[in-house]
This record gives C-alpha cells, structure tokens and sequence, in this order.
C-alpha cells in the first residue's frame, strides 16, 4: 500500500485495491509515518467539476470522478459561486439569504 502510494496511486485507489475506505487507507498510511499528497483541483478540474454538477451529477460522483473528496468539490464550486443542491436535488439556500 505504501508504494503503491508513493509511486502515485490516490488513496481513493487504493481503498478499491484493498477494499477499504479511502479514510483506513489515510490512516495507515499516517501510522507509517507516509508524507501525504495534497491534492486540490486544477482550474481546469474546477472546470470539468462546474460541468459535470450543472449536468445533474452529485458531488460524491464527481469527487470520485476527480479523484477528490466531495467536500473539496463543494468547496471549489462555492469558491465559483455556483449554487449546490440539497440531497434530494433542490437548490441550497445558503444562510442568511432569502428563500
């Protein structure tokens, strides 16, 4: 698992290799004393994310898609201002703004 990371498998891929959560995989590695990746998104993936959400996919799918987790998704596209949905695919209303 540790070269397999160090050679640049995402612990996203790795959780699938060893059928484990991306999280255990993050754990293990910490415990080995693993530098960790940081891995954000390209403006182009930011891109490629806006696209992908306005055409209706979740974010945990394009998270998984981009190889990130779906909080990072979110967060890029409310750097960009685009409205999200709620699980049920209703757009969020943020706090404080009118409904």
């Amino acid at each position: 698992m540790i070269a397999g990371y160090q050679s640049g498998s995402t612990v996203y891929e790795l959780g699938d290799q060893f059928g484990i959560e991306r999280r255990t995989v993050s754990s293990i590695l910490h415990r080995h004393g693993v530098s960790m990746r940081r891995r954000g998104l390209s403006p182009d993936q930011v891109d490629d994310a806006i696209q992908l959400y306005n055409l209706g996919w979740t974010l945990a799918r394009v998270g998984q898609h981009l190889g990130v987790d779906h909080v990072t998704v979110l967060n890029m596209l409310r750097e960009r201002g685009i409205p999200t949905r709620d699980t049920h695919g209703r757009p969020r209303f943020e706090a404080g703004g009118a409904r």
